[in-house]
C-alpha cells in the first residue's frame, strides 16, 4: 500500500477510535463530575495529575527515542525494543515502589493518597505499551493503538457507570482508570506480535548506551509535565479542590482534543526522520502539509470554543461548573499552540536538536512554576489558564526559531488566507445566531466553515485527490 493511503487509512480508523475515545471520556468526566460534584472532581483530577507526573518521571526520552531509532535503515528492532521493554519496565516498578514516600509529603486525605497508589499500579501498564507505540508508528498502524485505547476507554465508562449506579466510593472511581490501562496493555502487546516477535533484554550496556542517547528527551519530558501538569498539582495545594475541580473541567475538553495533533505527528515522525538529512524536499513536502492541516484545524476550534463553550462546560460538566466555561475559551489558545509545537517538537527531535529542545523546555518550566507560584494565591485558575498559554506560546516560538536558524527549514501554507477568510465567515454566523439550539449551533457553524473551505479554495482538490491516489513512495 503506498504511504499515501495508508496514512489517510490510519488517520480515518484512529480518528475515528479517538473520536470515540473522546465521547466516551467526555462521558465518563460527565458521569464524575455530576457524581462527585467539585470538589471530589477536584480530588480524582489531583490523582491524575499524579499520574501524569509518574509517566514524565519515567520517560527518559525512551519512546520518542525507539521511534526514531528503529525507523532507520538497518536497526535490529528485535535488539531495541527487547532492551527498551525491559529497562521502561524495571524502572516502572522502582517509580511503584517510590509512589507511597512521593505521596506521604503532601496535604492530602487519606482516600486522595490511596487512590494515588491505584494510579501508581495502572502506571505500570500504560507505561510498559508506550513503548510498543514506536512498533505501530514505524509501520504505520497506530489504528491498532487507537482500537486498543477505545477498548480499554469502553472498560473504564461502563466500570464507572456501575460504580455510580451502585453508589460506591471514590477509590472505585479510580480503580476504573486500572482496568483500562490493563486491557489497553493487553491488546496492544498481543497486536504488535504481528510486526515484531522478542524478548526481555536486560544489556546493561546497552541500556546506558540508549538513555545517554535519550535522557535529553528524558528531562524535557519532565520539564513538559512541569508545564502541563503542575498547576494541576499547585492548584490543589495552594487552593481548595473545588477550584481544582473549576479548572480541570475546562482542562479534560482541551486534553481530549490533544489526541488528534498527537496522532497526526505520530504518523508524520518516522517519515520526517527517515527523510530530514537524506531527501530535503520529501521532509518540506511532508512538514508542510501537516503544518496546513494544523491551521485547517486550529482556526475553526478556537472560534468554535469561543462561541459554544458554556454550552460544552454544560453538557460535560452541568450548572455546577459554569465558572470553567471562562477557562475553557482561555485554554483553547494553549491548545492552538500545541499543535504547532507538536510537529516542530519532532522536527527537532528528527534533526537530532533534543539539547535545544530541553532548553526551551527549562525555560518554559521555570516560567510556569514562577507565575503559578506568584499569581495562583491571588487569581486562582484563571492565572493558570492564562499562564498555560503563555508557556505554549512560547515554546512554539522558541522551537519554530531554533528549526529556521539551524535546520533552515520555514513552514509554508498555501492559501493561507483563504484559510482565516474561512474562520471569520464561521465567527460571523456564530455571531448572527447564538440564540439558537447549541447543538444545532455546533454542527451547522461547522458545516459553514467546510463550504467556506470549499468555496475559497483553501484546499485544492488535487490535495484532496493525492491522498486517495497519489503514490508517495
Amino acid at each position: 500500500m503506498v504511504i499515501a493511503r495508508k496514512i489517510a487509512y490510519n488517520v480515518l480508523v484512529s480518528s475515528f477510535s479517538k473520536i470515540l475515545s473522546t465521547i466516551l471520556a467526555l462521558l465518563s468526566i460527565g458521569l464524575i463530575t455530576r457524581y462527585l460534584g467539585q470538589e471530589g472532581f477536584g480530588n480524582y483530577a489531583t490523582v491524575l495529575a499524579f499520574l501524569s507526573f509518574f509517566t514524565a518521571i519515567a520517560d527518559l526520552g525512551l519512546y520518542s527515542t525507539v521511534t526514531r531509532e528503529i525507523s532507520r535503515e538497518g536497526a535490529d528492532e528485535k535488539k531495541i525494543i527487547g532492551n527498551v521493554f525491559a529497562l521502561r519496565l524495571s524502572i516502572s516498578f522502582v517509580v511503584m515502589l517510590l509512589a507511597p514516600i512521593i505521596v506521604f509529603f503532601f496535604p492530602y486525605p487519606t482516600e486522595v493518597k490511596q487512590a494515588i497508589m491505584i494510579v501508581a499500579l495502572s502506571f505500570l501498564f500504560s507505561s510498559s505499551y508506550q513503548v510498543l507505540n514506536g512498533v505501530f508508528q514505524k509501520n504505520l498502524a497506530m489504528d491498532r493503538v487507537a482500537i486498543s485505547e477505545l477498548t480499554g476507554k469502553v472498560i473504564q465508562v461502563l466500570f464507572v457507570f456501575y460504580a455510580i449506579k451502585l453508589n460506591l466510593s471514590f477509590l472505585w472511581i479510580m480503580t476504573a482508570l486500572l482496568f483500562n490501562m490493563m486491557i489497553s496493555f493487553s491488546l496492544i502487546y498481543l497486536f504488535s506480535k504481528k510486526y515484531i516477535s522478542f524478548s526481555l533484554k536486560f544489556d546493561l550496556t546497552y541500556w546506558k548506551k540508549f538513555i545517554k542517547e535519550s535522557y535529553p528527551l528524558g528531562i524535557a519530558a519532565i520539564i513538559s509535565f512541569i508545564y502541563f501538569k503542575i498547576d494541576t498539582i499547585l492548584l490543589s495545594v495552594l487552593k481548595t479542590s473545588a477550584e481544582v475541580g473549576i479548572y480541570n473541567v475546562a482542562y479534560k475538553v482541551i486534553e481530549n482534543i490533544t489526541f488528534f495533533p498527537a496522532m497526526i505527528v505520530g504518523l508524520v515522525f518516522p517519515i520526517i526522520s527517515k527523510n530530514i538529512f537524506s531527501d530535503q524536499a520529501r521532509f518540506w513536502d511532508i512538514s508542510n502539509k501537516t503544518f496546513k492541516v494544523f491551521w485547517l484545524f486550529v482556526i475553526p476550534l478556537i472560534v468554535g470554543t469561543i462561541f459554544l463553550s458554556d454550552g460544552i462546560v454544560e453538557l460535560i460538566g452541568g450548572k455546577g461548573f459554569f465558572a470553567s466555561g471562562i477557562v475553557l475559551r482561555i485554554l483553547v489558545f494553549s491548545l492552538g499552540c500545541m499543535f504547532f509545537s507538536n510537529l516542530f517538537n519532532v522536527i527537532l527531535i528528527s534533526g537530532n536538536k533534543q539539547k535545544k529542545l530541553m532548553a526551551i523546555m527549562i525555560m518554559a518550566a521555570i516560567f510556569n512554576v514562577g507565575a503559578n507560584l506568584i499569581f495562583i494565591p491571588i487569581y486562582s485558575y484563571v492565572a493558570s489558564a492564562i499562564i498555560s498559554v503563555a508557556t505554549e506560546l512560547f515554546v512554539t516560538v522558541a522551537t519554530l526559531y531554533i528549526i529556521i536558524r539551524d535546520l533552515k527549514y520555514f513552514p509554508r501554507v498555501e492559501n493561507f488566507w483563504a484559510i482565516v477568510f474561512s474562520g471569520v465567515v464561521m465567527a460571523i454566523y456564530f455571531f448572527v445566531f447564538s440564540e439558537i439550539n447549541f447543538f444545532l449551533l455546533a454542527f451547522s457553524g461547522t458545516a459553514v466553515y467546510a463550504l467556506a473551505i470549499w468555496l475559497s479554495k483553501a484546499v485544492k482538490t488535487e490535495e484532496i485527490a493525492s491522498i486517495i491516489s497519489k503514490n508517495i513512495k
